[in-house]
């Protein structure tokens, strides 16, 4: 399973804006995608509230996997999207 690890960029971190366009990016993807705080249980990345409760901050680094065809390809673009100051946007 391909996996993806990325420092949260968003300036409040995972929080209501920035974790919809994660879910909604994982949900457009049509693959199944976790992420998990460093050390942390995996998460649906497709499920804000889910996203939400990682609690992940500023800077903290959180791993993403995926499992299906062009895993690799949507991985990659999750870590693009969470490299970016979501609110700022």
């Amino acid at each position: 399973m391909p996996t993806r690890t990325v420092a949260v960029a968003s300036s409040v971190g995972l929080h209501a804006r920035p974790a919809a366009l994660l879910a909604s990016a994982v949900n457009d993807s049509g693959l199944d995608v976790t992420v998990a705080l460093d050390g942390g249980e995996p998460v649906d990345a497709g499920s804000i509230l889910e996203v939400m409760t990682l609690g992940a901050g500023h800077g903290d680094v959180v791993t993403l996997a995926a499992e299906g065809a062009d895993a690799d390809s949507v991985l990659d673009s999750l870590v693009a999207l969470l490299s970016r100051d979501l609110d700022a946007e």
